[in-house]
């Protein structure tokens, strides 16, 4: 039923689905049209300017936060390496997405090659869920230093930091991995049209002409494993951290830190309620309108990659002291 209301849906885009329809039987499609935003194409052009401007700030932001921590000898602490992890996290996801919605918004250039959908499906979900697991690094390292600030330097040591990211690069790589490996397994027989700006994996294999229920059920299992665990250890750490923040004995110390994390809460919740209503609405929101569920589920790819540079990078004191200093020093 999902499938023919799908078809019916994109049925006046029939020029770009594959003919014959109802004999043909391939395994492997040579390319899908990725629709964009459907029933906003009027204003693609408008809505690439947000999007492009979050894009820009993403990348300079990123590559300055990277440039800034390398030139700056005393940023090489704990901290510091998480938000470079992050940085690089942040630029792959953008860049993962943003060109190719930006060539469907601009020039109309709606096609991609099957296995470049594959791989850009591999790419955003596997560093979604790193950005994920950079969220809880983040987390642990504030807890540490608000609620255990002594023992930092001996809890959070290099070898640990390096032990963290890696386990985090390799939890993405992983769990992942199945996805493109069963999308490909699948055979496409009905359409190649993909209602959305990207690749995304329930969008890519509800296509095909199978039983795809153990992709459906992978995803469901993936997201319990990944966003269960994290969510409730950042909510667990930030617990810790606030009710510490209200024993501090100043008034000042508690705002100064309490404004610190609202903020970091803020990115986080920026991250999680779009990519869990994306999630639920692919399963259960079938009277949610295309066009809202397809925005919602770009700002869990686009929001926090523009927030964390400004968010755990400019708002930090060392850092914005260092960039200040690199731009007076241009000026002079």
């Amino acid at each position: 039923m999902q499938e023919t209301l799908f078809c019916l849906r994109v049925g006046h885009l029939l020029p770009y689905a594959m003919s014959d329809s109802n004999t043909t039987d391939f395994t492997n499609p040579s390319s899908f049209i990725l629709l964009g935003i459907p029933g906003l194409e009027a204003a693609h052009v408008w809505i690439s300017i947000p999007f492009c401007a979050m894009y820009t700030i993403a990348i300079l932001g990123n590559f300055t936060i990277l440039l800034i921590v390398r030139m700056e000898q005393s940023l090489h602490a704990p901290m510091y390496y998480f938000l470079c992890m992050r940085a690089v996290t942040d630029l792959v996801l953008s860049t993962a997405t943003l060109p190719k919605m930006l060539s469907i918004f601009w020039f109309n250039s709606r096609e991609i090659n099957f296995s470049a959908c594959l791989t850009q499906l591999y790419f955003i979900h596997c560093f979604a869920v790193m950005e994920s697991g950079m969220f809880v690094a983040l987390a642990l390292d504030r807890y540490v230093a608000i609620c255990d600030p002594l023992r930092h330097s001996t809890i959070l040591r290099h070898a640990v930091v390096a032990k963290i990211g890696l386990a985090m690069l390799l939890r993405g790589g992983l769990l992942v991995l199945p996805f493109p490996f069963l999308a490909r397994r699948w055979p496409y027989c009905r359409t190649n049209i993909i209602a959305h700006t990207y690749c995304e994996h329930l969008a890519v294999v509800k296509l095909a002409c199978a039983d795809i229920r153990s992709s459906s059920y992978y995803g469901l299992l993936m997201t319990f494993l990944v966003i269960g665990p994290d969510v409730s250890f950042i909510t667990f750490s930030y617990t810790q951290i606030l009710r510490a923040i209200f024993s501090l004995p100043t008034k000042d110390a508690r705002l100064k830190t309490f404004g610190t994390c609202s903020s970091h809460l803020c990115v986080i919740l920026a991250f999680y309620i779009p990519c869990l209503f994306s999630f639920l609405t692919h399963r259960f929101g079938h009277n949610v309108p295309l066009y809202f569920h397809i925005i919602t589920a770009n700002m869990y790819l686009l929001v926090p990659p523009m927030l964390n540079p400004i968010i755990y990078g400019v708002r930090t004191k060392q850092i914005r002291d260092r960039l200040l200093h690199l731009l007076t020093q241009k000026g002079t």
